[in-house]
């Protein structure tokens, strides 16, 4: 098992969803995982950036790629948004690009070489599920989880490559060894809507509310997802989609780092779940 990373926060994780990088920085530890910031990191562009110049965007990313190069570890990061970005930029600067991006990031006295793997927590968690079981204090025994993938920790499979896009399975894996129970959800695959709240809130609205109410269905005590960016979209803007709707179900909605932390034993309040709108305290 891989016990350090190059910690790539990413944006939202140290401001809108400050509470996943709490409780992933609470979980780490008691896994016996080291996360060593990458010192210097930038945004990686997604929605904003790389819809303006991709070139840029694939500059700043090999910058970050870089930077996790000279600590010499593989980067972790627990955005799904951030990972598809490294994990393409990856792709691209391997797939010919190299030189090219290098002579910008030369003006920096920086290079980018291609040895640093880009992972999830998601992943990581999976391929350790004995660990992680190994590790769990207190059984999430009775607790039905809806386990939402959202878009990018599965799509494209072509950038991702970790599992099935259509058929996966790394998140039960991790309900499984943690004690709790996968839900009946068929929403699980969907997309949360969030990069078309804009444009398209309407819409975007009537996907959160079938999504909150598809989990309510199916018994779920929570929908737990890897990305904080379908955590802030289902959980920050639920209460609007299910009024809008004309529905009274309300479900929590937990970061997995959250959710992974509560069968650590980490109380409530380290995880950030006071932070969490619709009221996820009684979980923890």
């Amino acid at each position: 098992m891989q016990t350090e990373y190059a910690f790539f926060p990413g944006c939202v994780l140290t401001q809108a969803a400050k509470e996943s990088k709490m409780a992933l920085e609470a979980v780490a530890p008691v896994l016996g995982i080291t996360l060593k910031e990458i010192p210097g990191w930038s945004c990686c562009g997604a929605s904003q950036a790389q819809d303006v110049d991709h070139v840029a965007t694939l500059v700043a990313n090999a910058r970050n790629l870089a930077l996790a190069e000279q600590m010499g570890l593989p980067i972790l990061t627990s955005c799904s948004t951030c990972l598809l970005m490294l994990r393409r930029a990856k792709a691209e600067l391997d797939g010919g690009q190299k030189d090219r991006i290098n002579t910008f990031l030369a003006k920096g006295n920086m290079a980018y070489k291609g040895t640093s793997d880009v992972t999830s927590l998601l992943w990581v968690l999976a391929q350790n599920a004995d660990v992680l079981k190994s590790k769990v204090v207190k059984p999430l025994t009775g607790l039905k989880v809806a386990a939402f993938y959202g878009c990018h920790s599965l799509r494209p499979e072509s950038a991702l490559g970790f599992e099935s896009s259509v058929n996966p399975s790394s998140f039960e894996t991790i309900v499984s060894a943690v004690g709790a129970q996968t839900a009946p959800f068929a929403k699980r695959l969907d997309c949360c809507g969030f990069h078309a709240v804009y444009p398209a809130e309407k819409s975007v609205m009537h996907m959160t509310s079938e999504i909150v109410n598809d989990a309510a269905a199916g018994g779920a005590n929570c929908i737990v997802t890897p990305c904080p960016l379908c955590q802030m979209q289902l959980d920050i803007y639920q209460d609007n989609a299910q009024e809008i709707s004309k529905s009274k179900a309300r479900v929590p909605v937990l970061h997995l780092s959250q959710f992974v932390g509560l069968a650590l034993g980490i109380p409530g309040k380290q995880l950030g779940l006071d932070y969490n709108v619709i009221d996820a305290t009684k979980l923890g």
